[in-house]
């Protein structure tokens, strides 16, 4: 039963770094003017891996953008017409700018390869805890 959960924990941390990976790939970076003197990425930094928690026969981990406007970016959002913004030294011109869904695709993409990757994993574990 240790092994087990031994094995559960390395192949939960695991797949939370494939995801990481994922998602970092597929999240935008900002572009400003070179004489603003901002640098883009922020959002992309932002992505981390929680800790592993054992619940009952479950194990979970999260991974977690700390970045306030991370949801907004994911998903889309409304803006004013019209808006300055001077962050971006612009005014707004889209009524809804559209998500960019990097955590969304990410996790579809997980979900197909995760039986052929589980599957390996726990034939390779239960060779060498058999021989």
């Amino acid at each position: 039963k240790a092994d087990m959960n031994q094995f559960n924990e390395k192949m939960i941390k695991e797949l939370a770094a494939r995801m990481l990976a994922k998602v970092i790939k597929r999240t935008p970076v900002g572009q400003y003017p070179a004489e603003t003197g901002k640098k883009g990425g922020t959002l992309r930094r932002g992505w981390t891996i929680g800790q592993v928690v054992k619940k009952g026969n479950t194990f979970e981990i999260e991974v977690i953008n700390s970045v306030n406007y991370a949801s907004y970016v994911e998903y889309g959002h409304r803006q004013n017409v019209g808006q300055y913004v001077p962050a971006i030294g612009k005014r707004l011109k889209k009524p809804f700018v559209e998500g960019e869904f990097m955590m969304t695709v990410s996790v579809d993409e997980m979900q197909k390869e995760l039986p052929s990757l589980l599957e390996k994993k726990l034939k390779d574990f239960l060779e060498e805890y058999f021989k």
